[in-house]
């Protein structure tokens, strides 16, 4: 089931998160007369939240304490697994852009090739893409000695974001 935002309704909810600056590039965009990626254009017909999305994307992406290799890594898989055309193709766009392979999807299957960090954020997404609450007490402990309490929060919230991003997307068939 698709939407479709009017023009006016994309410009005046974009209007609303102006002063957000992980809105800029799109703002942008829709002050020059073009429209932002269908994902905000769906969030568009709910201006309260997109300005939510933003709020919450900017702590943990692209912004935050973790690295950005961990979160697309993170992204990839589960986007992947979720089967989100959207997110799946944008992020294999930025991997590829932020030199961390020219093959994405082959670089999070070999978790010999991702850094400690990267392996281990992609092994606990599985964990809890599969059973969130069967985290094995191994992985736990692995992930306490390689990550701070404050980059585990960080790497979970980007987990749960990408899923809800995932389903907002595949339900209201965002391409």
């Amino acid at each position: 089931m698709q939407v479709h935002p009017s023009r006016e309704a994309v410009r005046q909810a974009f209007e609303s998160v102006r002063a957000n600056p992980g809105f800029a590039e799109s703002c942008r965009l829709v002050e020059a007369g073009g429209l932002p990626v269908e994902m905000l254009q769906a969030m568009s017909l709910r201006p309260e939240l997109l300005a939510a999305f933003g709020a919450f994307s900017a702590s943990v992406y692209p912004g935050g304490v973790v690295e950005r290799s961990v979160k697309e890594a993170i992204i990839l898989e589960i986007s992947r697994r979720n089967r989100c055309q959207f997110c799946t193709q944008s992020h294999v766009e930025i991997a590829r852009a932020l030199g961390l392979s020219e093959d994405p999807l082959a670089w999070i299957d070999d978790l010999e090739r991702l850094s400690a960090r990267e392996a281990l954020a992609v092994e606990y997404a599985r964990c809890a893409w599969s059973d969130s609450n069967a985290i094995p007490q191994g992985l736990r402990s692995r992930l306490a000695a390689a990550f701070t309490e404050p980059e585990l929060v960080e790497v979970t919230a980007m987990i749960g974001l990408i899923t809800m991003l995932n389903l907002f997307n595949n339900c209201l068939e965002v391409r």
